[in-house]
């Protein structure tokens, strides 16, 4: 990441900022009125409020007028980054200061500006994915082993009830798939986009399958490629660093977890021609797993750029019209997780906060205030509807040998 994360400089490198004058209060109001009835406090530099909530949950505290500017020109960019280079403050519980502003957006009807749906939404071609995928998940393995799980794995978990570790969350998410899945022992299966080989290796050794797990994260598949090995299942388990569009390898199953957010909208009817070509004709099946919208709207422009260039998150309709119906794939099962992310969000912010020091050591400051306000914003984003979490699991059409109930979905989960 080099030295300093996006190049922010610290605040006692900046000038002092002069006191609030008559055109920085009519700045301020602007801000308090687009946050709509948000209960936070606005401050500025030299103490300045405007219309403060009796009860607020935060105090936002902005340092200087450049940056109070900049939140009313483009604030889905530069909120964040001030946040990050410390020139905006949030005093109080960051998650709640994100969840009563995502109320009050969507209270208010918040749509984001013509241009910024289009703009800085990045490539997905080939190389465009490549660099995309190396920006966020070839950091590091020693970073992501700090907060993540044992097994690392870096997606939505699933709680059979509250009181389950992330662990045994993460665990009984993968479990949760298979089961999906309906996998059968001397199956195939095909995995799109494998992370560090978690679920993989979960699928092969509880379920007797054959894996092979496509990944163009060059880290993520050296990781999971030792892992196979020191677990003996380097025989069933073959991951390979290459490109969804270049899979074409016949199979029972197909599952995506957590990629399609990477793929790209203009690419959703090659992953469909993708998996259309490998499933096999008749027993066929795949689940898709994916952070998606209710309404069409893009990803934050600041996660775009600092955190997940590239990334978009569909609707349902999109997934269906795009890739699934294209090649008559029935739909079996639809859920929404989106509370089981926030809590998976909540503990991966415990974490991530009990190691900020060494995260600092091995980047920066402004690195960790990034990823802290990511974090933050995600489970706040899940914990208020601003997005989803996705399970579509499908089929060819004239699979009849489905379960006919969903009692073996739930079926030994610890509870």
């Amino acid at each position: 990441m080099g030295e300093s994360f996006a190049g922010f400089k610290p605040l006692d490198e900046r000038v002092r900022a002069r006191p609030a004058a008559a055109f920085d209060r009519w700045l301020l109001s602007l801000l308090h009125k687009a946050l709509g009835d948000a209960p936070v406090r606005l401050v500025l530099w030299d103490g300045t409020e405007h219309r403060s909530p009796a009860r607020a949950v935060a105090t936002l505290r902005v340092r200087d007028r450049k940056t109070l500017v900049g939140m009313l020109l483009d604030p889905d960019l530069n909120v964040g980054d001030a946040y990050a280079s410390g020139r905006l403050e949030v005093e109080g519980d960051l998650v709640a200061a994100n969840e009563v502003v995502f109320r009050a957006l969507q209270r208010g009807g918040y749509t984001a500006l013509p241009w910024w749906r289009f703009s800085r939404a990045g490539g997905h071609g080939l190389r465009a994915s490549r660099h995309n995928i190396h920006h966020h998940y070839d950091i590091g393995n020693d970073f992501y082993r700090l907060w993540l799980d044992s097994r690392m794995v870096y997606t939505c978990a699933y709680f059979p009830t509250p009181t389950a570790t992330l662990e045994e969350a993460q665990e009984a998410k993968m479990d949760y798939v298979c089961r999906k899945l309906d996998l059968q022992p001397g199956e195939r299966v095909v995995e799109a986009g494998c992370g560090w080989g978690s679920l993989a290796l979960h699928m092969a050794r509880h379920y007797d399958v054959s894996v092979r797990a496509f990944n163009i994260s060059r880290e993520q598949v050296r990781l999971a490629r030792e892992r196979a090995e020191a677990e003996g299942l380097q025989d069933r388990v073959e991951f390979v660093e290459d490109d969804y569009r270049n899979i074409d390898e016949a199979c029972d199953a197909f599952v995506s977890v957590g990629m399609l957010e990477h793929v790209g909208l203009r690419n959703y009817a090659t992953l469909g021609a993708v998996i259309d070509r490998c499933l096999a004709p008749s027993r066929g099946r795949g689940l898709l797993h994916f952070i998606g919208r209710n309404r069409l709207r893009p990803l934050n422009a600041w996660t775009r750029k600092r955190i997940f260039p590239g990334a978009y998150p569909p609707t349902l309709r999109q997934v269906m019209e795009e890739i699934l119906e294209p090649w008559s794939f029935s739909v079996l099962d639809v859920e929404n997780l989106r509370l089981h992310y926030a809590r998976t969000l909540r503990h991966w912010l415990h974490r991530f906060e009990g190691a900020a020091e060494e995260v600092t050591r091995m980047f920066d400051e402004p690195f960790v205030r990034a990823w802290r306000l990511y974090l933050a914003g995600s489970e706040a984003a899940f914990a208020t509807g601003w997005m989803q979490l996705f399970q579509v699991t499908f089929a060819r059409p004239d699979k009849d040998d489905h379960p006919w109930t969903r009692a073996d979905l739930y079926r030994g989960l610890r509870r």
